[in-house]
């Protein structure tokens, strides 16, 4: 008998019971010691230091090491050369991306924000509640070039982007304060001083007055913005839709062609979310 085939006792294979008790399943130990250095990369949003890894993971780092080179060859995970840190791979990537396609609201805006890009003649970012923050997960490029670094994975600042700041007025508090601590490592209320914190809170109660929220050369220069969100028929932010475009090219007045536009897409894509029950708001990862 194979090793695989052993009786659940045996080294290596995992038994436990099911839910309801009932007949108990096997499963790979070491399989799941190589899932818990995979979790711990995830929890830490960071390179890891092979040190540092198996320490997260509450491993030797000498049997992190055997796994590190195993899960490398399975492009799960990558060495940076430079650094010598672990980081995810292509693979990772990959099952990341099939698991938002798979995404209600993220299907039902694709098509919507190449038709605006294409309308519009801006770039469109569909953006969703990451763990660090606002991510772009699909950039539309517009027919304007744009000298910026934004792409599939960029993080947006919570305060200092129009993205972060709609997420900001649409997220739950609890979800919120996660991303801020995750950005900073503090919460909002202990970055900022009382009288600053009404502001940025009257700030926010206007963005849910108008619908969306505008940024005019910053966080870049030269680089202005127009963020709405898409939200489901419960009313809860699935996901943001923001044009991009040069300052002086792209307007982004409230009642503008191109906030019209915008308002417009995401409208449909909250409509189609709203026609189906089974679509659900996106869970932050």
């Amino acid at each position: 008998m194979s090793k695989a085939a052993k009786p659940a006792t045996s080294k290596g294979v995992r038994g436990d019971d099911t839910a309801d008790g009932g007949k108990t399943q096997r499963g790979i130990q070491s399989v799941e010691v190589g899932g818990r250095v995979l979790l711990a990369l995830a929890q830490a949003r960071a390179p890891l230091a092979l040190s540092d890894l198996a320490s997260a993971a509450q491993i030797a780092p000498g049997q992190a090491h055997a796994y590190l080179v195993s899960l490398s060859r399975l492009g799960l995970i990558k060495r940076d050369e430079l650094s010598g840190r672990y980081e995810p791979g292509p693979l990772s990537l990959r099952l990341g991306l099939l698991r938002l396609e798979n995404q209600p609201a993220f299907r039902a805006a694709v098509p919507r924000v190449a038709a605006l890009a294409e309308a519009i003649g801006f770039s469109v970012a569909i953006c969703i509640a990451g763990p660090q923050g606002p991510t772009i997960v699909r950039y539309e490029h517009g027919g304007f070039p744009l000298h910026v670094n934004l792409h599939v994975g960029t993080v947006m600042s919570l305060p200092a982007t129009s993205t972060g700041r709609v997420f900001c007025a649409f997220l739950p508090a609890d979800v919120l304060a996660a991303m801020w601590a995750n950005q900073s490592g503090a919460a909002h209320s202990a970055m900022t001083p009382p009288g600053e914190r009404d502001a940025f809170e009257a700030a926010l109660n206007e963005i849910r007055t108008r619908g969306l929220e505008s940024s005019v050369d910053a966080p870049s220069p030269g680089i202005s913005s127009l963020s709405a969100p898409v939200r489901d028929g419960d009313g809860r932010l699935s996901l943001a839709l923001t044009v991009i475009g040069s300052t002086g090219a792209i307007d982004v007045a409230a009642d503008g062609p191109v906030a019209r536009a915008l308002l417009a897409a995401t409208r449909d894509i909250g409509a189609q979310l709203a026609a189906a029950p089974s679509m659900t708001a996106s869970s932050p990862s």
